[in-house]
């Protein structure tokens, strides 16, 4: 095996991976890649890669399933996530993320609980959770949604881990598991891009590096996400709700060993 195939062996097969999972159940890439890929490369040069790929992988997985995307809310949560970005930028700096981190992952881990607790022909109850998290527990558009909204913003910002808040939403506002599944990367796309966009006026977007690495991988990240697509219109629906539940259980528990290691 050659010193270059031993160079990119482990990235790609965590892109494979990452990406097939998002492929399946439509977030998640960044979960799984993040921290992999941080054990390979340092964690700042990882995260714009990761976003790239994200942005481009939602998108690809927006165009499979264009017909099932509810935009009315996307429309809803967008104002809110640009005031999140801004915010986020302000937080970063200032506020100790551990404490943020692991209520956010606490959270998303209850959600995914709740919701595996429920049999299909029982509706979902809200979870009993404090007046802080009443607009996820029982969502509606307008201010809810930009409440919502910012905070995805500030999450994505942050953490670069904005789908599981983005799925604990939309499971509670939408019936129909496949428009969950379409619905999250055309918010992700948009979550992505300017999470970026901040980040190159950081300077840490479009140098030699950035570039090698994600032309080495984004072929592969798109690869996978195809891959997954396919794979999610054979399950059954409560088996890919299941997948996505248990994702967001995952998720969350992972959000919060990331804090106690922070």
């Amino acid at each position: 095996m050659t010193p270059y195939v031993q160079l990119w062996l482990y990235p790609a097969a965590v892109v494979l991976g990452a990406y097939f999972v998002l492929g399946v159940t439509g977030f998640g890439s960044a979960l799984v890649a993040v921290p992999l890929l941080s054990w390979h490369w340092p964690l700042l040069e990882v995260v714009p890669v990761v976003l790239t790929m994200d942005a481009l992988g939602s998108a690809l997985h927006g165009r499979l399933n264009w017909k099932l995307v509810q935009w009315s809310e996307l429309r809803s949560l967008l104002p809110g996530m640009l005031l999140g970005v801004v915010l986020g930028v302000v937080l970063a700096r200032v506020l100790n993320s551990q404490i943020p981190l692991m209520v956010l992952g606490s959270y998303v881990a209850l959600v995914g609980i709740n919701a595996l607790r429920q049999t299909p022909a029982k509706p979902a109850e809200p979870l009993a959770i404090s007046a802080v998290g009443a607009p996820l527990a029982r969502p509606a558009p307008g201010t809810a949604g930009f409440a919502i909204g910012t905070l995805v913003g500030i999450i994505e910002v942050m953490f670069g881990t904005a789908g599981p808040p983005v799925v604990a939403w939309l499971n509670k506002r939408l019936d129909n598991i496949q428009h969950v599944r379409a619905t999250t990367p055309a918010m992700l796309v948009f979550a992505s891009l300017i999470a970026l966009t901040g980040l190159a006026f950081e300077g840490h977007v479009g140098n030699a590096l950035y570039w090698q690495r994600l032309g080495v991988l984004v072929a592969l990240s798109l690869l996978a996400v195809w891959a997954g697509h396919a794979l999610a219109h054979r399950l059954p629906a409560q088996r890919l709700r299941q997948a996505i539940c248990g994702l967001l259980v995952l998720s969350g528990l992972a959000l919060v060993a990331r804090a106690l290691a922070s």
